[in-house]
């Protein structure tokens, strides 16, 4: 943490913002990452949660510029986090009802259907809208998922493990919010997994349950076709 008392026209203003990224929320980082053309002022709102109107009362600006340094190299922080593959074994949820600790699974699987179809879903749109953006030659080279996407699936991952709840969309949508309580560090490499691991769902692909019904038709095609050439003694 980077921290500095700076006069204001009514006084003394003791700001701090993160020097790591291990200090910084999912959320904070959305924030900064959602806001094209962010000021440095906006910025240090963020990262510090102190409203802007009392930062535009510091007497001299330059003596914000001390944080300038660190928001930059929270910046290229994040860049190498995106190449992480450093999944955390388990992830602290403060919530409500008390603290809760959740496993994360080894294989990351998403479950139970619902949360699967959900997070299906956001993977697919984030996905095409980078190739429909960048072209669809070699995409994964430079794909970067936004935050708030990464956000998303892991809501409907947690939801359940997290809550105790039977899954429901429109609760584990509202999620979020937990979600973006963890520290990036934590959120986005598993975040990032599904991403890199489940590409084929950026495909639109024929309903699941009419393509397995497909299969099944040529099977029992196949077994009949088979049937009608055994002959008869």
């Amino acid at each position: 943490m980077v921290e500095k008392t700076i006069k204001t026209t009514n006084g003394k203003l003791k700001v701090g913002i993160p020097a790591d990224l291990s200090e910084v929320t999912l959320g904070q980082m959305i924030a900064l990452q959602e806001k094209p053309g962010l000021n440095d002022l906006e910025a240090i709102s963020i990262l510090s949660g102190i409203a802007i109107e009392q930062l535009q009362n510091i007497l001299r600006f330059d003596e914000l510029l001390v944080f300038g340094e660190t928001i930059l190299s929270l910046s290229n922080q994040i860049g190498y986090l995106y190449n992480s593959d450093a999944i955390p074994k388990s992830i602290l949820f403060k919530l409500a009802d008390g603290d809760k600790t959740v496993q994360v699974m080894h294989n990351l699987s998403v479950e139970p259907a619902g949360a699967f179809m959900a997070a299906r879903e956001i993977i697919a749109d984030e996905i095409n809208l980078h190739i429909k953006i960048n072209g669809p030659e070699n995409w994964q080279t430079g794909f970067n998922p936004s935050l708030n996407a990464c956000c998303q699936v892991l809501a409907h991952y947690f939801y359940c493990r997290a809550t105790g709840n039977v899954y429901n969309e429109y609760e584990a949508e509202y999620f979020c919010n937990e979600i973006k309580k963890l520290r990036v560090s934590e959120a986005l490499p598993i975040a990032k997994h599904f991403f890199t691991c489940y590409p084929a769902l950026s495909k639109k692909k024929t309903n699941y349950f009419l393509r397995h019904l497909r299969h099944w038709r040529k099977r029992l095609g196949s077994n009949r076709s088979k049937n009608s050439n055994i002959s008869i003694p």
